[in-house]
């Protein structure tokens, strides 16, 4: 449905986005992760037709929007755009709001915002103004306004940056259940990686304005492409090769040892406390623990001098700073 190939962008003969290709199919959601400044609204922008590439192409459903030859105008997108402070117009009721842009006869617009308002179950604030909701109610108002052209693809610039933390977590679930009932492509922006896994089929990590890995989360999580994305993804520890081959692995693990490989990532969950004192276990002094809510998470030393994190529930949690306990790794995942 929405095909880039090869995008670049600079500004003032800085790179900002380099050779970024992606695709995404109908009906699926996707998020942008990455640090502040790596390009991930600029591409938002690019896409929307707010910026203008230095080379590349963009295009939906065939259609394309942008190459050398090519550049069509932002209003002629039909692409819908939800901004991170919902830019609504203050002087305007919801039902205005929504009908802005709507190109229908009087009727035609008024069942529209009808139908809009009943998705988000907001009907009674039809004759309200955005000052009069909350920031949810806001935001949803900001999504079915950009639902209400039918849009071929929306664009959300961190939509909920400026929600709590507990109306973020229902709502994201909320607007992408809304989006997969309507089939709207959709590609977010946000810093939050809890956010972007509960919301996206499909999450790309940009840095320094390179996209290094486009993949599904859990495939982000445990496959991750290159160093960049698993430093950012999660947590975990990069280990050397061979360093990993010193310590006593079982054989299944030392059997999957590659060469050819650097790196490989050890997860927090890949490490567990071993029950007997063998060949295949590693002896760690914790260094620091961290409560995370649901668990905690163990920093150790080992006798080698490598770092290990181990992540345990709160009714295995019973150490403290300074013990000594014998771990055993169980997988890793291997780095190009």
């Amino acid at each position: 449905m929405l095909r880039i190939d090869n995008l670049s962008i600079s500004f003032d003969n800085k790179p900002i986005l380099n050779n970024v290709s992606l695709q995404l199919q109908t009906g699926e959601i996707a998020c942008l992760l990455g640090r502040s400044g790596c390009g991930k609204t600029t591409l938002l922008r690019c896409i929307a037709g707010f910026e203008k590439p230095d080379s590349g192409s963009i295009s939906i459903r065939g259609a394309t929007l942008f190459d050398k030859n090519t550049h069509t105008p932002a209003h002629k997108r039909q692409i819908g755009m939800v901004f991170q402070d919902y830019a609504l117009f203050p002087h305007l009721t919801v039902a205005d709001n929504i009908a802005f842009g709507l190109k229908l006869d009087k009727t035609a617009t008024n069942h529209r915002i009808d139908e809009m308002l009943e998705l988000v179950n907001m009907r009674e604030y039809r004759h309200s103004y955005p000052h009069e909701l909350s920031g949810g109610q806001q935001q949803r108002v900001a999504l079915v306004r950009a639902l209400a052209c039918s849009p071929s693809l929306i664009l959300l610039d961190e939509p909920f940056s400026n929600l709590d933390v507990e109306l973020r977590a229902s709502l994201s679930k909320e607007v992408r259940q809304l989006l997969k009932s309507q089939q709207v492509c959709a590609i977010m922006v946000t810093h939050d990686q809890a956010e972007a896994f509960a919301m996206a089929d499909k999450v790309g990590v940009i840095s320094q304005g390179v996209l290094q890995q486009w993949d599904t989360p859990d495939a982000l999580y445990h496959t991750p492409a290159n160093q960049a994305v698993a430093q950012f993804i999660g947590e975990g520890v990069l280990i050397d090769i061979h360093q990993l081959a010193a310590l006593p692995l079982n054989e299944h693990l030392k059997a999957a040892l590659n060469p050819a490989v650097n790196t490989v990532l050890v997860r927090p969950h890949d490490v567990s406390p071993a029950n007997t004192d063998d060949n295949h276990t590693i002896s760690g002094t914790i260094l620091d623990k961290d409560f995370r809510g649901g668990y905690w998470l163990y920093t150790l030393g080992t006798q080698t001098g490598q770092t290990l994190l181990m992540q345990l529930s709160l009714a295995e949690s019973q150490y403290a700073l300074g013990d000594t306990l014998m771990v055993s790794i169980n997988r890793f995942c291997t780095l190009s």
